[in-house]
């Protein structure tokens, strides 16, 4: 490690070399994020605009939507530049930023996952109890939790990975620095450094996964005592859309990190990335607003005033 210069700067190998591809895929992405751009930000603006959607439940959605268009803005705008001007590097500290808000974003998406899912077992299980559970002051002190969960973790794993020293290439082979392709990229030994990264995965990971199947089970059980349809059908219908999102989200982390990387190929890392850093953030404002009668009914009552706003101005 003595004669090892500093890496100034990295190369980021993108999702392909293909010329022909580079224009398609930026016009790919570009729809994506301006979708996610409009969704998680148009979400933001209808909680904050209807007054009915002042709720614990969508107080946590709004922090999601943040979360979301975080860590997408995190990756896909770097993205979408080298698909543009075909300059791949990125500096070693916009590295260390990137990944660092990355992580930071991702562990506060999947808290507050863990935290609509308790608000969803309080008004299932305990109705009654519900607003003076939910209130204010937890919900809160529950949201500044999540991201003081995400800012240690974040600095962890982004202070253990770039400890390490990068000697023989700086050839990243992946569309951004994510943890796995910089340690492959590492000239000191990353045993201890991926034992670090495994762990801090599986304690928070587990630990809300835990937490979500746990909340979930008590309102199953809590399901089977309804006598009523109408209260069995009212019950899956608020927990569906957060059903849906957790399903995602875990499934396509589970994937992409904990796995052995001698059983996949990088290339199907790269597309798991995509789906998890692009394609889920717009998909989140989808989920919970088709899904959901009351954002429906704040978008229809925003379209309608709009227009009549438009009849008044053209009269």
């Amino acid at each position: 490690m003595e004669n090892c210069s500093k890496v100034e700067e990295f190369i980021l190998v993108g999702l392909t070399d293909s010329p022909e591809l580079q224009v398609p895929l930026f016009i790919i992405f570009t729809i994506i994020y301006f979708l996610n751009l409009v969704g998680n930000l148009g979400l933001l603006f209808l909680i904050s605009w209807d007054s009915h959607l002042h709720t614990p439940m969508y107080f946590f959605l709004s922090n999601l939507s943040l979360a979301d268009l975080g860590y997408s803005s995190a990756i896909t705008p770097k993205v979408m530049a080298g698909f543009l001007s075909g300059d791949k590097t990125i500096s070693y500290g916009g590295c260390a930023t990137q990944m660092f808000f990355f992580a930071y974003f991702v562990t506060i998406e999947i808290y507050l996952l863990a935290a609509m899912a308790y608000d969803r077992q309080v008004a299932v299980c305990k109705p009654l109890h519900y607003n003076t559970t939910m209130t204010s002051r937890f919900c809160a002190c529950v949201a500044i939790g999540c991201y003081i969960c995400g800012f240690l973790n974040s600095s962890t794993l982004t202070g253990n990975t770039f400890r390490l020293h990068f000697c023989h290439s700086n050839v990243i082979h992946h569309f951004f620095c994510d943890i796995p392709p910089l340690f492959i990229l590492s000239s000191s030994v990353t045993y201890i450094d991926e034992l670090v990264v495994f762990f801090a995965a599986v304690v928070h990971s587990s630990f809300t996964l835990f937490f979500i199947l746990k909340s979930y089970f008590l309102i199953f059980i809590a399901i089977l005592r309804m006598r009523s349809s109408r209260g069995c059908q009212k019950a899956f219908s608020t927990c569906a859309s957060h059903l849906t999102a957790v399903s995602i989200f875990y499934g396509t982390a589970v994937f992409t990190y904990l796995h052995s990387s001698s059983r996949h190929s990088m290339d199907a890392d790269k597309m798991a990335s995509v789906f998890y850093t692009m394609v889920i953030p717009m998909l989140n404002p989808l989920v919970y607003s088709l899904r959901n009668k009351e954002v429906m009914c704040a978008f229809r009552k925003i379209v309608n005033k709009a227009k009549s706003s438009l009849g008044i101005f053209f009269n």
